[in-house]
């Protein structure tokens, strides 16, 4: 009985707050706002902290917050300039309010309706998107899209090497995947109409195709980047895999990244399975970000790999910074 008497002092208190904020003439209902906090999964504490935030950054709506990337943003961003001022960045608790925030953040993401759309015909994958082509009895090489018309796709000629003996590509089968940026991947199957020079590039014009299969969709927001880093082997029995070496390794660029995995560019031809860590900076601070190597791109004519890495369960502290970078929410320093 008695916790059921707190509960109702606590709503009491929370409506209190809510109805003392009211002013005449706004276009918005701190009950909304309540009410979406609520069913965002966060607590009267943390919906109070976010109104506050709300209303420090000016939002004209402050509920726009729980569906809009770019207010979400701005409230994330003042709470760290806040957090970073009065010294509470290190607090366990305010590691754990930030790491609910970045899920939500990466829900409200991942649950546009672009994204959740998906896409049903070769004909809307947009110019420069990056390919994979499997070329039968050949191998997977690297391509991308040049252009696209009613009755074709143009892609850029996968840079197969001459002593494999290709000569024609028309009339050749293709299977080609790519992966749709903060969406999925996507397979289909095609065949090459013709080769031909476009603006000084050999182009593969294939045959547009209704039938995707759409594969794994998107677990997380990845950021572009072209970042450079170091790269290290872990050692097995490796205890403190986040641990900050001082010694330089393996130069590398890291190519995207995400609080799940990253992709970064190394010299010579990288194997799956192997088990590193990538040391970089963000916002003038070392981090690693340790992982083990799921799949790897090897360019055979540059002798350098693309290591595509999953990485493993990080901290909270270092997936929030991780995260911080992937949003663009870390506050300019003054």
């Amino acid at each position: 009985m008695w916790i059921l008497f707190l509960f109702l002092i606590l709503l009491a208190g929370a409506l209190v707050v809510v109805f003392l904020s009211i002013k005449k003439g706004q276009n918005y209902s701190w009950v909304e706002f309540f009410a979406r906090g609520k069913d965002a999964g966060f607590s009267f504490a943390e919906i109070n902290l976010l109104r506050r935030l709300a209303l420090m950054v000016k939002l004209e709506d402050p509920t726009s917050l729980f569906w809009s990337e770019g207010q979400l943003d701005m409230c994330i961003r003042e709470y760290l300039r806040r957090i970073q001022m009065t010294g509470e960045e290190t607090k366990e608790e305010t590691q754990k309010f930030l790491s609910k925030l970045y899920d939500y953040r990466k829900k409200v993401a991942l649950e546009h309706p672009k994204v959740k759309k998906g896409l049903s015909s070769t004909r809307y994958i947009e110019v420069l998107q990056p390919l994979k082509v499997l070329v039968d009895g050949v191998g997977v090489y690297a391509s991308k899209v040049i252009g696209s018309s009613s009755k074709y796709l143009s892609i850029e000629r996968p840079a197969v090497p001459l002593r494999k003996g290709i000569t024609d590509w028309k009339g050749r089968r293709l299977a080609i995947y790519f992966w749709r940026k903060d969406d999925a991947g996507y397979v289909f199957d095609t065949y090459v109409l013709n080769e031909v020079l476009m603006k000084g590039t050999y182009c593969l014009q294939v045959a547009h195709s209704d039938s995707l299969f759409r594969t794994q969709k998107r677990r997380s927001v990845r950021l572009r980047t072209h970042k450079p880093a170091y790269l290290y082997f872990l050692q097995e029995g490796d205890e403190s895999p986040e641990k900050v070496e001082t010694a330089p390794g393996l130069k590398c660029i890291l190519q995207d990244l995400s609080d799940t995995g990253y992709a970064v560019v190394v010299g010579g031809k990288g194997k799956p399975e192997m088990k590193i860590k990538v040391q970089f900076e963000v916002n003038g601070e070392p981090l690693v970000m340790p992982g083990v190597v799921r799949s790897v791109d090897y360019n055979e004519e540059k002798n350098r790999s693309v290591l595509h890495v999953e990485a493993f369960p990080l901290s909270v502290l270092t997936r929030n910074r991780i995260l911080a970078a992937v949003f663009g929410v870390i506050p300019e320093t003054d």
